[in-house]
C-alpha cells in the first residue's frame, strides 16, 4: 500500500479571511471533498493540519483518513513535508499531494501510481499538465524520505525534486489538473462563475 499524504497546514494568506480549504465544492468542504477523492484509490490517507484547525478537523472527522498534526506549520511548507513524512508509516514509497487542487480526480492518483510499475527505473512519480508543465500529485521512492528531514524554508520539496529531473517520470494528466488552485476569493468567484 502506498501513502497518501494530503498537506493541508497551509494558512490561506491570500483568501482575505476565508479558509480555502473549507470553500464549498459540490455541496462539501474542499478538504472532504480531495480526502474523498483520494480515499477511492484504496490507499491509505494521510492529512496534514496545523494544530489550531478545528475547523478543518471536523470536515473530515468521519472519514478513513489519518490526521499528522504539524505543531510548526506557520514556518512554511517544508516544516509540514518534514513532520509529516516523518510521521507515515514504512512503505516502498508514498504520495504527496496539495489540499487545494481543487481539480484532481481519482485517476490522477492512480495513474502516477500506476506509473511507478510501469516505469521503475526512476525515483519520483510525478503529474504534470497536459503540456507537460511539473505539478502534483507526485510519488516519491522510499529511499528519499531521509532527504525531507533536512527541509527548511517555504520551498517545500523544491530542493529535493530539482536535482532529480533526470529520474522523474512525468505522467500527463488532463488538462491543468496537476496545477490548477483557486488562491483568493476573486479565483473563487471566477471558477464558481465559469461552472455555472
Amino acid at each position: 500500500m502506498i501513502p497518501i499524504l494530503i498537506l493541508a497546514a497551509g494558512q490561506s494568506a491570500r483568501m482575505k479571511g476565508r479558509d480555502k480549504l473549507l470553500e464549498d465544492v459540490g455541496g462539501m468542504p474542499l478538504l472532504r471533498k480531495q480526502v474523498l477523492t483520494a480515499q477511492e484509490t484504496g490507499h491509505p490517507i494521510f492529512v496534514a493540519l496545523p494544530s489550531a484547525a478545528d475547523e478543518r478537523q471536523r470536515a473530515i472527522a468521519d472519514l478513513e483518513a489519518s490526521i499528522i498534526t504539524i505543531p510548526d506549520a506557520t514556518e512554511g511548507m517544508s516544516a509540514t513535508m518534514r513532520g509529516a513524512v516523518a510521521a507515515l508509516p514504512q512503505a516502498p514509497a508514498f504520495m504527496i499531494t496539495l489540499g487545494d487542487l481543487i481539480s484532481l480526480e481519482t485517476s490522477d492518483f492512480l495513474a502516477v501510481i500506476n506509473a511507478r510499475a510501469a516505469h521503475s527505473d526512476h525515483l519520483i512519480w510525478r503529474g504534470a499538465t497536459a503540456d507537460g508543465k511539473p505539478g502534483h500529485p507526485i510519488l516519491f521512492d522510499a529511499s528519499l524520505r531521509a532527504s525531507f528531514a533536512n527541509l527548511s524554508g517555504d520551498r517545500g520539496g523544491e530542493s529535493i525534486v530539482r536535482p532529480l529531473r533526470s529520474e522523474t517520470y512525468l505522467v500527463a494528466l488532463p488538462d491543468q489538473r496537476a496545477r490548477f488552485d483557486l488562491d483568493t476569493p476573486e479565483d473563487w468567484a471566477a471558477w464558481r462563475a465559469s461552472n455555472r
